[in-house]
């Protein structure tokens, strides 16, 4: 049996067990204590920051929607969790009953007697509202990095920013989310990896990098899997970001006894099916050999199947002409055509070996006004006002051919966003971050922004890849939190996105 079925096992046996019992104070429909109202129980899920709230007795029929808010601890700053459920959601995951309802509680804090506020609403909108206290048991963190940052810079009261909650990607195992008081409120045990993941709904789509596997694995802690529908595809690696139909997905690939490495995305259009559907597939080898022999180039000398010559960590979908934005390490971000494939720009260091390429020259655009050329970069997101930023990690090229040119190596990394105008074939570096240029993450990190302009950055091996930063900045760029954890390589935190734990809508 492995690790992702005796999740699921356990938590099917924890929700039939350790039921206790609870007496609150409600509405007199739902009288939790009196003998002919609904009985009203809370058990443990597979994790301390699960909980399962029963109501027995109690007639759904006219059940429209489920909400829950958890008090938050007293001197913290960062939003209640707040989570609501559709009626059809509580029904496809078999939660709801003619004459009873489970409503999974996630969020809660560890070793801790939480406060929970319960809202039931009826489909003629009357709602009825109770309380709970889910006691919860002491997290051991195995790992011995979550439970006890260095909390450099503790969030004030009454500070501006525009997440509260944060999921961070690890290499140790399941996802881990802390809130802005840099406080643990989920994670679960047995998944082994999390790198290649993205959170849609309630769920971690998970891509396995051993197997061309996704996991899913639901905020209450049950786990399915399905397999990619193609022998091609080996296994999953760094990132899954939103797409046009579903995730883009970096995997590897193998054909005719050659590996095809870090070189590939697919689109992932329902990873609930099983096989997962792949709408769409680039395949950057294939991509760059027939556009660069089209012009007379010598694309064997750049594209180099069996050796690590691309390196993609990151892609993006840009609904603006319809086209997907891709990061690759070793040169340059490329904008492709979402349905063609046909290559519209690339914006990277022109002292890099892809700039001595004519027809790769030709898609170049110029950067005016100066700044930062994309370097080694991760993370590439389109922000609210969009623009296209990235975490510029400042690195050369890690595997170029001999005596071929690395590009520019700097001394520290930056978050830098970019305003493209493709007509004149021209980009500017609208703005940077540099943290006084006093901080390096030589590979990895991330930087998201939200509609209030925040952001929240990942220098995912700084201090010499001995520590993880997972900073917090306000729309000023001013240092709202810093939270330091001990890291090896990119293993504690490669990635950080914000994740709406203060309100999550819970819809399917």
């Amino acid at each position: 049996m492995n690790s992702l079925q005796q999740l699921t096992n356990t938590a099917r046996w924890l929700r039939t067990r350790r039921i206790f019992p609870v007496c609150t104070l409600l509405p007199i429909v739902l009288s939790a204590c009196g003998s002919t109202g609904p009985q009203v129980t809370t058990e443990q899920g597979p994790s301390p920051f699960i909980g399962i709230v029963h109501l027995n007795a109690y007639d759904t029929s006219a059940l429209s929607s489920v909400q829950y808010t958890i008090a938050p601890k007293p001197g913290t700053v960062s939003k209640p969790v707040h989570v609501e459920y559709t009626r059809e959601a509580l029904s496809a995951r078999g939660d709801l009953h003619p004459d009873a309802l489970e409503v999974p509680v996630f969020g809660l804090y560890a070793g801790y007697e939480n406060h929970v506020s319960i809202e039931l609403t009826r489909q003629d909108g009357s709602p009825t509202e109770f309380e709970v206290d889910i006691p919860t048991r002491v997290y051991t963190d195995v790992s011995g990095i979550y439970g006890n940052p260095d909390i450099v810079t503790r969030r004030a009261a009454g500070s501006a920013l525009g997440y509260d909650f944060i999921y961070i990607k690890s290499s140790l195992g399941a996802p881990v989310i802390i809130d802005t008081d840099g406080e643990i409120r989920w994670t679960v045990t047995g998944v082994s990896n999390s790198s290649a993941s993205a959170f849609v709904g309630d769920e971690f789509l998970i891509g396995d990098q051993m197997q061309p596997t996704v996991h899913r694995l639901r905020l209450d802690g049950t786990v399915t899997e399905s397999a990619l529908p193609s022998s091609v595809y080996t296994d999953f690696n760094h990132n899954i970001d939103p797409g046009k139909l579903g995730g883009l997905a970096e995997v590897g690939a193998s054909s005719d006894g050659v590996a095809s490495i870090e070189s590939n995305i697919i689109e992932m259009e329902n990873p609930n099916r099983k096989p997962t559907r792949i709408s769409n597939h680039w395949d950057m080898a294939a991509i760059l050999s027939a556009y660069m022999t089209s012009q007379g180039d010598d694309a064997a000398a750049f594209v180099r199947p069996g050796v690590d010559w691309f390196h993609t960590n990151a892609a993006v979908y840009d609904p603006s002409d319809d086209s997907i934005i891709v990061s690759s390490r070793e040169h340059f971000l490329i904008k492709l055509d979402y349905r063609t494939g046909a290559i519209k720009w690339i914006l990277g260091d022109p002292t890099k070996y892809w700039y001595t390429f004519p027809s790769l020259r030709a898609k170049a655009l110029t950067l005016v006004g100066g700044g930062l050329y994309p370097v080694g970069q991760h993370a590439a997101s389109i922000t609210p006002d969009g623009l296209l930023m990235i975490f510029n990690d400042g690195s050369g090229s890690f595997n170029q051919p001999p005596g071929a040119p690395s590009g520019e190596w700097r001394t520290y990394s930056a978050v830098s966003a970019y305003s493209i105008d493709a007509a004149s074939m021209t980009a500017r570096n609208v703005w940077n971050y540099d943290a006084g240029q006093a901080i390096y993450s030589e590979v990895c990190g991330s930087a998201y922004e939200q509609p209030d302009g925040s952001l929240l950055v990942d220098y995912a091996v700084a201090d010499d890849a001995t520590e993880a930063l997972v900073m917090g900045l306000d729309s000023g760029h001013n240092v709202v939190f810093d939270f330091q954890y001990p890291t090896s390589s990119c293993d504690t935190s490669w990635n950080a996105r914000p994740i709406p734990f203060d309100d999550l809508a819970i819809k399917r």
